[in-house]
């Protein structure tokens, strides 16, 4: 069955509204694949935003990690240092070769009462 037209319808209205709804249904098309490359875009710089954060926080544990080992060997380094100190201290207290002066009393009276002796 035909369609009839409308008495005083145009023809040339119709197919403007053709056009037109044409127009509208391309650019609903362009529109719809601009948004969906504008999500994947977001999506895309998302993912490489939380590689970037994943990748920076690696970079800081490693070097965190990196500046304790160097902090516990300087640490190791001066305990054997002050180790050793200690130890020459200790054996010098063992021969009564102290640092204090109270350690070595006998050797400064023997040298102060040496200018007293007889001649």
């Amino acid at each position: 069955m035909a369609t009839a037209m409308a008495p005083g319808a145009d023809l040339g209205s119709i197919e403007a509204l053709k056009r037109v709804k044409a127009t509208e249904t391309d650019w609903e098309l362009k529109l719809r694949a601009a948004r969906g490359q504008a999500d994947e875009a977001v999506q895309r710089l998302r993912s490489d935003a939380d590689d970037a954060v994943k990748a920076a926080q690696a970079a800081a544990d490693a070097d965190r990690a990196r500046t304790v080992e160097a902090a516990r060997a300087s640490a190791d380094r001066e305990a054997e240092g002050i180790l050793a100190d200690g130890r020459k201290a200790a054996e010098a207290a063992a021969r009564g070769e102290g640092k204090r002066v109270a350690d070595k009393k006998d050797a400064i009276l023997a040298a102060v009462l040496a200018g007293f002796s007889k001649d």
